[in-house]
């Protein structure tokens, strides 16, 4: 496929998945506007916050502990299973049940865990038992509306988070700072849209890099979900095989593995994400470690993170790797809404069940 012929790539995209892409700004501001309108209590007496939730639903809760993780006043865990741990217990544990379709079993039990023990709890979701549930025990519901697939609510799952957090007074206001990434990443759009040629667009650029390879993403502190981002975008869209690393533990293990299997290395490309909010020590690993693998004939690239604060920098990346996630899609002639894998086991889950 030519990836600057914008009819080809409308052609091959017969779900419109593109119109998410491009819709992600908007997403983001209106999931904040939305959530400070939903009235969740005090946060006073809170301890701990469990955020659960699995794929397309938990990466908002991934980017949102990386982001709070030096401004919030309380710990903040991400639970991808059933059930809850055994610490969660009490009204000082605040567990927040994020489920796009409201049906998602492992979520549904974990939120049956924690009424169980009586812990305060949050719901987000579009619907289905686990609204009707919430709304019958009286949980706040941060309810919305999204026609897609969950990996292309992000916006959502984070922007209403976000709310949530600021509004139980765990962290400080974030309106200007969210709003500043908004305009950041509209901004930054221009480059990355069909129109933009190849030459004008780094999305594309990398796509082209990618194309036929292996991907790993390696990000530090902040980029860490954002590299999981990455990882699981190529996964579902692109339907490409996919890994995500981080730094500083990438130094301590990952590093040494660069021998064998030959064959596998010479497929592979490591693609850093590196952004000025990023810790010192972090940033120069980055460059030291791209160094090292560049030195044993290892693909790599660095992409850098545009905007003025973590903020902004976090989502520059989210929004240029569903792009480039988008432009392999493209390339490999694959189309980028369909998960025909996924689709299957959860109907084998089914039919095994009944």
């Amino acid at each position: 496929m030519n990836i600057d012929n914008v009819s080809e790539i409308k052609a091959g995209d017969p779900q419109d998945m593109l119109k998410h892409i491009l819709a992600l700004p908007n997403q983001l501001e209106s999931a904040w506007k939305l959530g400070d309108q939903v009235p969740l209590g005090s946060g006073e007496g809170i301890r701990q916050v469990i955020i659960a939730g699995m794929g397309g639903s938990a990466i908002g809760a991934d980017l949102i502990e990386a982001y709070v993780k030096t401004i919030c006043s309380v710990p903040v865990v991400i639970h991808r299973d059933y059930g809850l741990p055994a610490w969660a217990n009490g009204n000082h544990t605040l567990v927040i049940a994020s489920s796009h379709s409201g049906n998602t079993e492992e979520t549904l039990s974990a939120y049956d865990a924690a009424l169980e023990r009586k812990c305060r709890c949050i719901v987000l979701c579009t619907g289905g038992a686990l609204k009707d549930k919430a709304e019958a025990a009286g949980s706040p519901v941060m309810q919305f509306v999204h026609n897609g697939q969950p990996r292309a609510a992000v916006g959502f799952s984070f922007g209403l988070l976000l709310a949530a957090f600021a509004g139980l007074h765990l962290i400080p206001d974030q309106e200007k700072k969210l709003h500043g990434a908004v305009k950041g990443m509209h901004d930054q759009m221009k480059s990355l849209i069909p129109e933009s040629l190849v030459k004008d667009n780094p999305a594309k650029r990398l796509a082209g890099q990618l194309l036929d390879r292996f991907p790993v993403v390696v990000g530090a502190d902040i980029l860490t979900p954002v590299a999981r981002r990455w990882k699981s975008q190529f996964n579902e869209v692109a339907k490409s095989w996919s890994q995500f690393d981080s730094l500083p533990e990438f130094d301590h293990n990952s590093l040494a593995g660069l021998d064998l299997p030959e064959n596998v290395l010479h497929q592979m490309v490591v693609v850093f994400l590196k952004a000025d909010a990023n810790q010192k020590g972090n940033q120069l690993r980055v460059d030291l470690s791209r160094r090292v693998m560049m030195t044993e004939g290892i693909n790599t690239d660095i992409v850098t993170a545009r905007g003025e604060n973590d903020l902004e920098q976090i989502w520059s990346l989210v929004h240029l790797g569903d792009f480039t996630a988008y432009y392999l899609a493209c390339l490999s002639e694959t189309d980028p809404t369909p998960i025909p894998a996924i689709s299957l086991l959860k109907q084998e889950m089914h039919q095994a069940r009944s």
